[in-house]
């Protein structure tokens, strides 16, 4: 069955592409071809809007997860912390403040 295909019957036109400008239609059809865009743009702007909330959220994960990071990597920096109280017991030694 789903090896067999379709019969195309010559004697159906196909759809062609035409100018509105060029073209002389009547009301009624450029109402129809209107209705038909708005059709297709109304499909391909749900596409869109899934597209971009995913592309938006894996955005959102990155920036979050770079902060997320960056908090982390500035909370186990003590170098500086270190460095006081080592200078703080040089200078008890020493005798300086």
């Amino acid at each position: 069955m789903s090896d067999q295909k379709p019969k195309l019957d010559p004697e159906v036109p196909f759809a062609k592409r035409i100018d509105p400008n060029k073209e002389d239609l009547t009301r009624d059809e450029f109402y129809f071809i209107r209705q038909v865009e708005l059709a297709q743009w109304k499909k391909k702007s749900q596409q869109l809007r899934g597209r971009n909330i995913a592309t938006g959220l894996g955005i959102g994960a990155i920036v979050m997860g770079i902060y997320a990071y960056t908090f982390y990597s500035v909370k186990q920096e003590k170098i500086m912390d270190e460095l006081d109280e080592e200078a703080k017991i040089r200078g008890a030694k020493t005798g300086a403040n």
